[in-house]
Order: structure tokens, then C-alpha cells, then sequence
């Protein structure tokens, strides 16, 4: 039996992020994610729909024993998911909130995406549904 056809999804998802205020500020504050754990100056953990945002510093994370150091370097990429309904209203509600979009893309299902920037620099993008289908 292969691993991927037991394999459901990914649950949790990784940023390194130096200023964990900053992006409690953002990711909680701004976008609403909810705050699942928080441990000043080594992580912040939020619920994004029905998958976890881990953000950890990795000043913190680089010197673990475990789990195991890991840690990046330099803009990171994710993307989340939206049902297509939803796209328009949230790509509006971004711009009315100040929240710069630096691209858009029309992808092979005709769908488009765009993307932006947390406070760390990384690049996340908004996807309909379907888009890679």
C-alpha cells in the first residue's frame, strides 16, 4: 500500500518568524486566525480553517533537541485555500484593510489567485478551490 493513499492532508504548516508580535498582530488581529498556543519569543501556533499555522522563531527552533532544530532563512511560501464563492469578497476585504496584493495569477483552470505579504516578508497567497484540480 503506498503512503499517500493514507495520507489526508497537511495538518500543520511552518513559518520562521523573528517578531512573533508582529505576526500575532497580523495573522490573529488582521486576519482572525485564532490563537492556539502562545510562548513569547520561541512560537505562536493559530487555527487556520481546518489546518494549524505553526510560527516559530527560529533563533529559538534552530537550537532544539525536540521536536528537532529546523528552521529557514529569507521569504517563505503558502498558500491558503477559499471556496471560489468566497474569492472576491476576501480579496476585496484585503484591499480594504491596506493589505497590499503584489500579484495575480490566472492559472491553467482559469481560476486566479493573488498574493501578499506578512510582516516577516513571506509570500502567501489566496487560491479558489479547485485550482489545482
Amino acid at each position: 500500500m503506498l503512503i499517500n493513499n493514507q495520507i489526508k492532508g497537511i495538518k500543520e504548516t511552518c513559518l520562521y518568524i523573528h517578531d512573533l508580535d508582529s505576526a500575532k498582530t497580523f495573522y490573529h488581529d488582521t486576519l482572525g486566525f485564532p490563537v492556539i498556543h502562545h510562548e513569547p519569543g520561541k512560537h505562536i501556533f493559530f487555527r487556520a480553517g481546518r489546518s494549524v499555522l505553526l510560527c516559530f522563531n527560529p533563533v529559538d527552533s534552530r537550537t532544539k533537541k525536540s521536536p528537532p532544530p529546523h528552521y529557514a532563512d529569507g521569504p517563505q511560501h503558502l498558500a491558503f485555500e477559499v471556496s471560489p464563492a468566497d474569492y472576491d469578497l476576501l480579496k476585496n476585504e484585503f484591499q480594504q484593510k491596506g493589505i497590499q496584493i503584489i500579484d495575480q495569477l490566472v492559472w491553467g483552470s482559469g481560476q486566479e489567485s493573488f498574493y501578499f505579504k506578512d510582516p516577516e516578508g513571506n509570500v502567501l497567497e489566496i487560491v479558489p478551490e479547485g485550482v489545482w484540480d
